[in-house]
């Protein structure tokens, strides 16, 4: 499976076609993981430790993912 995004930054830039593979989380588990793009992590400026709120709904019959970064506060 793969992920395709749109980034749009603070000054209008935007950046299409982003692509990463999931992978199973671990052995024995149904869990996938991904890399977070670097044009993601640099967006939000992200780093270790920090977490992603994923939303989910459906709109005009596509699944629409919002993904809401939450800093971590140490």
């Amino acid at each position: 499976m793969q992920v395709t995004s749109t980034v749009i930054y603070e000054d209008g830039k935007m950046e299409v076609g982003i692509t990463t593979s999931l992978t199973p989380a671990k052995t024995e588990s149904t869990s996938l993981r991904t890399t977070v793009p670097m044009s993601i992590v640099k967006q939000f400026n992200l780093t270790s430790r920090d977490k992603l709120s994923w939303k989910l709904k459906v709109e005009d019959g596509k699944l629409v993912i919002i993904v809401h970064p939450i800093k971590n506060k140490q």
